[in-house]
């Protein structure tokens, strides 16, 4: 079943710019899939329009069988649906852990507050942060403090999660906190689409590698293929920088 369809996608940021040309892929129902490329290449953008945080001039989005791109369509539900975790943790820092997990159930979903705030700490349990629901945001260290912006887009049980570079804010010894939750996430079936350079744990979790140059997919294929035998120069030299010798 396919859970993300991108058609066609073209954007630009002026008339002089486009930042995504004619990008097409398809995420099926349970994949986890790595977009990485250099800098500049339109992988953050590309992920944005997913939910339409990013608008696009041309081509057609489609999430869960909702159109994107249709005017008609609710997007505060729709995202509401789709997880984003952000690079930079995105909480209020004037609220604490408990309550910025439990705001987007009681005003999107309509929960109760009780209701919530069960949802809530089921979640930071399954991230490994039980006990600091008390706490406000900068009290926690960066890795806790994205391991609850995934908590966060878990409580509202989305039907896919999108993954904006969630590790390259952190310092390194807090990565792998943030990678095994996903990786965990991953094993339990949740589609995912991941922008990142942690190459590791895209050889380890990813299904397939979309790589992206210049506003294009340059190539989209399994990841095993990718990281063996890439097809295309640019592809070569991104690896040739970004992998281990």
């Amino acid at each position: 079943m396919e859970m993300i369809s991108l058609r066609n996608i073209d954007k630009w940021y002026n008339p002089s710019f486009q930042v995504l040309k004619n990008c097409s892929t398809t995420i099926e129902k349970g994949e986890v899939v790595v977009v990485c490329g250099p800098s500049g290449s339109g992988k953050s953008t590309l992920i944005k329009t997913v939910n339409a945080l990013e608008s696009i001039q041309a081509g057609d989005i489609v999430v869960n069988g909702i159109s994107v791109t249709d005017s008609g369509t609710n997007l505060p539900k729709l995202r509401a649906r789709v997880g984003m975790v952000f690079q930079h943790f995105e909480l209020f820092p004037h609220l604490k852990v408990i309550d910025n997990l439990c705001l987007g159930q009681v005003k999107v979903l309509g929960r109760s507050r009780s209701e919530a705030s069960e949802k809530a700490r089921k979640m930071l349990e399954r991230v490994g942060l039980s006990a600091h629901a008390e706490k406000f945001p900068g009290q926690l260290s960066g890795g806790q403090q994205q391991r609850v912006a995934i908590a966060r887009a878990l409580v509202m049980d989305p039907v896919c999660m999108l993954f904006d570079e969630p590790t390259s804010a952190l310092d390194p010894e807090m990565v792998s906190e943030v990678l095994d939750v996903m990786t965990e996430l991953a094993g339990e079936g949740m589609t995912m689409m991941v922008v990142t350079h942690e190459m590791g744990f895209a050889r380890k979790v990813a299904n397939r590698v979309i790589f992206m140059d210049g506003g294009e997919i340059v190539e989209d294929r399994p990841a095993e293929d990718f990281f063996q035998s890439p097809e295309s120069p640019r592809a070569v030299q991104f690896l040739s920088k970004i992998l281990p010798h």
